[in-house]
C-alpha cells in the first residue's frame, strides 16, 4: 500500500504490516497507510486480518517529531475507529513494545496475541497527557477499572504474562509470532467468531464501593502533587463506567486537548526532548570510535565509591574497589552488600541476583592490581592534593588507553589532568549520591580530553542507566555552580524574616522534591562549612552565618539529630525549632538586616531566579552546551520538578524579560553583587521585549 504499511492476502487471511523503523512510530504516513490498508482489507474477500510490524517491535508509540505541532490527517482516533469497525476479526500480533498509541492500536483490534517478551503500556502521563485515541475507554473494558487506572496513572508497562492474566491480550505466542497469529486467525474463522469490538464490552462496576472515584482522586493527588493529567485520567475512566461510549470518547478528547495545552505537559515534553539531546556532544560526530570498557576500578570505597561500583555491577561490568587498608575495603564492600540485601527484601532483586552483583565487585589495596582495567574512577575526598596524588599513581600503573576519570564535584579537572602524562585520557564523571540510584552523570570535558574518551563515557553512561550531560570545566561545573545562588538566597531569606519551614514549604509547593534547607540538613551542614574553609581568601557572606552558627552549636543536620530543624530519632520527621528562629533573629539584628514577611511567590522568585541567571551565564561562557542540558541536570540531580521543565525552560515560560526585570529590581533593593544579571539573560530579555 505504501513504503510504510503493506497489505497482502495470504489465502483468506489479510496481513497488514507496519514498516517505519526503528520503532514503527505512528507518524502521519503510517496512519494514512493503515487507513488505506484496512479499507483494502474491508473490500477484499479476506475472512480475518492480522496486524503486525516489521523490525524489532510493534508500534512503540506516537511520532515524537509531531509533538507540539497541529495534528495532520488522518487523526489516530479516526484510523482506530476504522480498525475497530471491521466486519471480520482483526488480530494484533505484538512483539517488542506496544506503548501509548501502539497499545491503543492493539486495543482497537478485536483480538491480541503477543510474544512472551513483549511489554505493553500507556505511558502518556509521563508527558503530562492521557491516552487520547480511545485508550481511557478501551482499557477499563478489557482489564477493569482498577487495573486500567494503575496502568495509565503509573505510566509503567507490564509484561505479556501480566497482560494475559489481566485480559489485555488473549494469548501468549509460543514460537514464531506470525505462525501463532495465523493459527489463531484460522481458529477464529473456523469457530465462526466474529469481531469482538472493545467499545461494545461492558465496564464492570458492581464491585466498586460508593465514592470509589473520589477516593482514588484523593489518593492520587497526594502522590502526584496536584498534577492535572492523573486527575483527568480518573475523569475519563469514570466516564467509561457512567456514560455511553461516544459521550465518554468525546470527554477523553476534550481532556486530552486541554492537557496538551497545559504548562505541565509542555514542561514534561521539553524534558523528554532535552534528555535525548543532552546525550549528544555537538562537535563530536556520530560514529566516533569508542574505547572498550569491559572492566572498571573505583578509587575509594566510601558511600560514593560503593554506589559507583554498584552502578557498574548492575550493568554486568566487573569492578574493583581500591582502598588504603583492608578495614576500609571490607566496610565498603559490606555497604554494597547491605544495599543489595535491603533491595532484595523490598522485592527488587532475588537472592541469586544479589550474589551475581556482588560477584562482580572485588577489592584491593594495591594500585598494581589496576594495571589491566579499561576505566578508573577516582572517588576520594574533595581535596585537590589527594586527587593529584591518586592520578600520579594511576598514570604510572594504568595501561595505555585506559580512561582516567575523576568524580570531583568542584575541583579543576584540567589541573588534575596536568599531573599525568596523558591528559587526553582524563575526564570528569561526576555521579550524584546515592550513585547507585541517582540517574544524573555530569561528564566533564577537560581542555585536552580526547573526543573518543568523551564519546565512550557518554555511551557508557547509558549502559549503566545514567542520563549524561556534558559540562566544560569551571568551579562546580553546571549543577553545583548554580547551586550557590540557590542556597545563598534560601539562607538570606531566613535573615530577612522567613522561617526554615516557610522557605522549604514554598519550594515544595513549587514542586521541589525537598526544600533547600532540608536538603542542607540531609547533606550535613559541616560539609558546606568545610568546603568554604578550604577556599583561600573566600569573602565572608551573611548567608553562611546561620549555617555556620548551627555547626558551632553542634547541629550538623540529620546525622546529629538537629540542624535547621530538630529530627525525631525514630521517624526522622522534621520538627520546627524555636531555638533556631531565635538565633536567626539575633543574627539578623547583629547584621542590621530588617525582617519582614514573605509570600510563597516571593520566596520562589528569590530562590529560583538565581538558577536561571547563573544558567544563562554558563551558556554564555560555553560551560553548558544548551539550555536543555541545564534543565536535565537540575531535574535529575537536584529534584527540580519535571513538570516545570527545569530552570531554563521555567524561565522561558515566565518570560526572560520578566525574569531579567525582577533580577534588576533585586539588584537595586538587595545585595547588588549577588544580583548581577547575566549578559545572555539581558540579551534574551531585550529580544523578547522587541517582539
Amino acid at each position: 500500500m505504501s513504503d510504510y504499511v503493506s497489505f497482502e492476502c495470504r489465502g483468506d487471511i489479510a496481513v497488514i504490516a507496519v514498516n517505519n523503523p526503528p520503532v514503527n512510530a505512528l507518524s502521519q504516513p503510517v496512519r494514512a497507510g493503515l487507513q488505506d490498508a484496512f479499507a483494502a482489507a474491508g473490500d477484499s474477500q479476506c475472512r480475518a486480518v492480522i496486524l503486525t510490524c516489521s523490525g524489532g517491535t510493534f508500534i512503540a508509540g506516537a511520532d515524537i517529531s509531531e509533538f507540539g505541532k497541529p495534528p495532520a490527517d488522518p487523526w489516530l482516533p479516526e484510523v482506530l475507529g476504522r480498525v475497530e469497525s471491521m466486519d471480520v476479526p482483526v488480530i494484533a500480533a505484538i512483539h517488542g513494545t506496544a506503548l501509548g498509541g501502539g497499545l491503543e492500536t492493539a486495543m482497537a483490534c478485536h483480538y491480541r496475541i503477543a510474544v512472551s517478551s513483549s511489554k505493553l503500556g500507556l505511558p502518556e502521563v509521563l508527558l503530562g497527557l492521557l491516552p487520547g485515541a480511545g485508550g481511557t475507554q478501551w482499557a477499563p473494558r478489557l482489564i477493569g477499572v482498577e487495573a486500567a487506572l494503575d496502568l495509565m496513572i503509573s505510566g509503567q508497562p507490564i509484561g505479556a504474562g501480566a497482560a494475559l492474566k489481566a485480559g489485555l491480550i488473549d494469548r501468549v505466542a509460543e514460537g514464531n509470532l506470525m505462525e501463532a497469529a495465523t493459527v489463531y486467525a484460522r481458529e477464529l474463522i473456523e469457530s465462526g467468531a466474529g469481531p469482538r469490538r472493545t467499545s461494545e464490552l461492558a465496564v464492570a462496576t458492581a464491585h466498586l464501593p460508593d465514592g470509589f472515584f473520589d477516593g482514588v482522586r484523593e489518593q492520587v493527588a497526594k502522590k502526584t502533587k496536584g498534577l492535572p493529567a492523573p486527575q483527568k485520567i480518573i475523569d475519563c475512566v469514570e466516564s467509561a463506567a457512567t456514560m455511553d461510549f461516544e459521550s465518554a470518547i468525546e470527554l477523553e478528547r476534550q481532556r486530552f486537548t486541554k492537557l496538551m495545552m497545559s504548562p505541565e505537559s509542555a514542561g514534561l515534553r521539553h524534558m523528554f526532548f532535552a534528555e535525548r539531546q543532552a546525550a549528544k556532544i555537538d562537535d563530536i560526530p556520530q560514529g566516533t570510535p569508542i574505547r572498550p570498557v569491559n572492566s572498571v576500578a573505583v578509587i575509594g570505597a566510601g558511600t560514593m565509591g560503593g554506589g559507583i561500583a554498584m552502578s557498574f555491577a548492575n550493568a554486568g561490568i566487573p569492578v574493583t574497589l581500591l582502598e588504603l587498608d583492608n578495614g576500609a575495603l571490607d566496610r565498603g564492600i559490606g555497604i554494597c552488600r547491605g544495599n543489595y540485601e535491603r533491595s532484595a527484601k523490598k522485592g527488587r532483586y532475588t537472592a541469586d541476583q544479589v550474589e551475581y552483583f556482588m560477584g562482580l565487585i572485588s577489592g584491593t589495596t594495591s594500585y598494581g592490581d589496576l594495571a589491566g582495567v579499561d576505566l578508573v574512577i577516582e572517588a576520594v575526598f574533595e581535596n585537590p592534593d589527594i586527587k593529584y596524588d591518586v592520578f600520579r599513581k594511576l598514570d604510572q600503573v594504568c595501561k595505555p588507553g585506559a580512561i582516567l576519570a575523576s568524580n570531583t564535584s568542584y575541583q579543576d579537572l584540567d589541573a588534575i589532568a596536568a599531573v599525568t602524562s596523558r591528559p587526553e585520557d582524563v575526564v570528569g564523571m561526576h555521579f550524584f549520591s546515592p550513585a547507585n540510584i541517582m540517574k544524573l552523570l555530569e561528564v566533564v570535558r577537560g581542555e585536552k580530553t580526547a573526543d573518543d574518551v568523551l564519546a565512550t563515557v557518554m555511551k557508557l553512561a547509558r549502559k549503566i542507566r545514567k542520563v549524561p550531560v556534558m559540562s566544560r570545566v569551571c568551579y562546580g561545573f553546571i549543577g553545583n555552580r548554580m547551586l550557590d545562588g540557590y542556597m545563598r538566597e534560601a539562607q538570606m531569606l531566613l535573615l530577612e524574616g522567613a522561617t526554615p519551614a516557610q522557605v522549604d514549604g514554598a519550594m515544595q509547593k513549587f514542586g521541589m522534591a525537598m526544600g533547600p534547607l532540608a536538603v542542607a540538613d540531609l547533606a550535613g551542614l559541616d560539609i558546606g562549612m568545610k568546603a568554604r574553609q578550604a577556599i583561600p581568601d573566600l569573602p565572608d557572606h551573611p548567608s553562611t552565618h546561620v549555617a555556620d552558627q548551627l555547626v558551632e552549636m553542634g547541629r550538623l543536620g540529620q546525622k546529629s539529630g538537629a540542624g535547621f530543624y530538630r529530627y525525631d530519632p525514630e521517624t526522622r520527621q522534621r520538627i520546627e525549632d524555636s531555638q533556631v528562629e531565635t538565633m536567626i533573629r539575633a543574627e539578623a539584628d547583629a547584621l542590621g538586616i530588617e525582617q519582614k514577611s514573605f509570600s510563597d511567590g516571593e520566596i520562589v522568585e528569590r530562590v529560583i531566579y538565581p538558577l536561571i541567571n547563573e544558567g544563562a551565564q554558563l551558556l554564555d561562557e560555553g560551560i553548558a552546551q544548551r539550555p536543555g542540558d541545564i534543565d536535565i541536570v537540575y531535574i535529575y540531580g537536584y529534584g527540580f520538578p519535571a513538570h516545570r521543565g527545569g530552570p531554563m525552560f521555567y524561565g522561558s515560560m515566565i518570560g526572560m524579560d520578566k525574569v531579567y526585570s525582577r533580577i534588576s529590581e533585586f539588584r537595586e533593593t538587595l545585595r547588588a553583587d549577588d544580583w548581577n544579571p547575566a549578559r545572555l539573560l539581558k540579551t534574551l530579555a531585550e529580544g523578547e521585549s522587541n517582539e
